[in-house]
């Protein structure tokens, strides 16, 4: 932990975005250095223009190589772009628009020139697959049948240096390793023929679309807005200067959350957008990073819980979100994923009685406990959201979630409402059950504790080679000699989720009362250890020193 883990950024922290901005067109990158290779995570192609991991060049043949790629799929609708408020993500998009021109794809941009949340664009692509003709202010031309898809320009809630490029296929959500694979090794094969495949013109006409009078006018079929409204209660929203912060602003507006006669009043409590995120408080690691459930990060917002009933944080893209209350601070995300699982089972009558509760395999078995007690089938995934997706379209899913703090559910009836993460459905998700339990969601989490006993949970580090780091991604559960964990019998070990049976990309191990998981990181020399014990803290650590003790023994065999 940083010394000034949780202060105020100062004059020395910021970015010099001119900087920024001027290195994103000056570098050109170098494929044969791998740090400058065009590389698609869980989360899109991401990196600093600094560092020459996210310049015009890379920008330009990553778009190229989706309008390739959607073209072999025989995707022929509308790509909806959007961005959110990182100082690389404009420039990216206007990259993007000049390619996506020049090839002819009809791409469609902000109406108002906003900020466009990974929700919204998610939302619309699905709104247009539904029913193009019912999709808010797209007009379908010949082709009413073709499907659309989207391009998301963000690197989520990371530091202020970096940029993101992520492609959204039609289904809303993320797209595959199989797509972004294919994407990602296309851009790298044109930049190294030296870009001559990338057709390129200025826009002459770029059509556009009301993402936020969209995402939030259909707000009321998934949120009891009504309730929220009616309980009075005292509701904060801070952006952290991202691309929710005009959403929150028109929610309050078109919902009447003013209280004037009783009802509900929604306040924007940080309106400022700063592409070097001035306002912000330094992270656990002393850099600024708006991590909405990071206790560091969000310091400044849970200083403010008193003043509120509800108070919630959002990330630069609005698909995390952070819940304050007033009794409990900032909760930690797998409590708040249970007790949204525990109150949105008993109060969605229109949902399938099969649907399955979703979480990653790393996120609280706090929530197999729920399951169990709801009698619904938990569906165990890899991480990634990409893996809830298929269910979240066809209604057997009724909750997707992630120990990140990424979210989203079902609409009122059973239907798909977004299938990439949504912080700002979370957050209002938060107001619901205040208005409608009375209690805050950390007394309801309380309430389960008592029910179900009081998991410690902790991610750490340690130290690996990349060689070893190939090795956990690729090992199998039996190559884990050990019969016990921290003097519990080993009921299972898994290299393939549960749910679905795809790879984890590392290790799960679990006991009656604890489990860990172990998978390499895609960015540092080191494999993440999760790990879980109903049995308490000193339990846990015991947990921890085996499991780095299992996973060693496990390489070197």
């Amino acid at each position: 932990m940083n010394d000034r883990a949780g202060q105020p950024a100062a004059a020395s922290d910021l970015i010099n975005v001119h900087e920024l901005v001027q290195a994103y067109f000056d570098r050109v990158p170098d494929v044969t250095i791998p740090e400058q290779r065009v590389v698609f995570g869980t989360s899109g192609h991401r990196g600093s223009s600094l560092d020459t991991a996210f310049n015009e060049t890379h920008i330009a043949a990553i778009t190229q190589a989706i309008v390739e790629y959607r073209a072999s799929q025989g995707i022929t609708g509308p790509l909806f772009i959007g961005s959110d408020t990182h100082g690389l993500s404009r420039p990216a998009q206007t990259t993007a628009l000049e390619v996506l021109g020049a090839n002819g794809v009809r791409a469609l941009v902000d109406e108002f020139d906003d900020y466009v949340p990974t929700p919204a664009l998610s939302h619309a692509i699905i709104a247009y697959n539904a029913d193009p003709s019912r999709a808010s202010g797209v007009s379908t031309g010949s082709t009413s049948s073709a499907q659309a898809d989207g391009i998301v320009i963000t690197p989520s809630h990371n530091p202020p240096r970096d940029g993101g490029f992520k492609y959204n296929p039609p289904h809303g959500g993320p797209a595959d390793s199989d797509a972004t694979g294919w994407i990602a090794n296309r851009a790298n094969e044109i930049i190294e023929a030296g870009s001559v495949d990338v057709k390129r013109a200025e826009p002459s006409q770029v059509e556009t679309y009301d993402f936020r009078g969209a995402y939030v006018d259909d707000l009321a079929n998934i949120i009891d807005m009504d309730a929220i409204a009616k309980a009075g209660l005292r509701i904060g929203a801070d952006p952290l200067g991202g691309a929710s912060v005009n959403y929150w602003a028109l929610i309050a507006e078109k919902y009447q959350l003013d209280g004037k006669d009783g009802r509900s009043s929604l306040t924007v409590v940080n309106p400022l957008v700063d592409p070097a995120w001035a306002f912000m408080t330094l992270d656990w690691d002393g850099k600024i990073r708006m991590d909405p459930s990071s206790r560091s990060a969000m310091a400044s917002v849970v200083a403010q819980a008193g003043d509120f009933d509800i108070l919630t944080g959002n990330d630069a893209d609005a698909d995390r979100h952070g819940i304050v209350t007033p009794d409990g601070g900032l909760m930690n995300p797998n409590h708040f994923l249970a007790v949204a699982i525990q109150y949105l089972y008993t109060h969605r009558p229109g949902w399938r009685a099969d649907a399955a509760i979703g979480k990653t395999l790393v996120s609280s078995s706090m929530i197999d406990r729920v399951a169990a007690s709801l009698g619904r089938t938990l569906w165990e995934v890899p991480v990634g959201f990409k893996w809830f997706v298929p269910g979240l379209v066809d209604g057997s899913v009724g909750f997707g979630g992630e120990e990140s703090a990424g979210a989203s559910f079902l609409r009122m009836d059973g239907t798909a409402w977004t299938t990439d993460k949504d912080g700002i459905l979370l957050a209002l998700l938060a107001s619901e059950i205040r208005a409608v339990t009375g209690k805050s969601p950390s007394q309801l989490y309380a309430e389960l504790v008592e029910q179900f006993g009081d998991p410690a949970y902790e991610r750490i580090d340690a130290a690996a080679s990349k060689e070893q780091k190939a090795r956990l991604g690729k090992l199998s559960g039996d190559a884990i000699t050990a019969t016990e964990l921290a003097g519990e019998a080993i009921t299972a070990k898994l290299s393939h989720a549960p749910g679905n049976g795809a790879a984890i990309g590392g290790l799960k191990v679990t006991t009656e009362n604890a489990w860990f998981a172990a998978r390499p990181s895609g960015t540092e020399d080191v494999y993440k250890i999760y790990a879980e014990s109903f049995l308490g803290w000193d339990h846990l650590r015991q947990v921890q020193a085996e499991a780095k003790a299992i996973v060693d023994a496990a390489l070197q065999g």
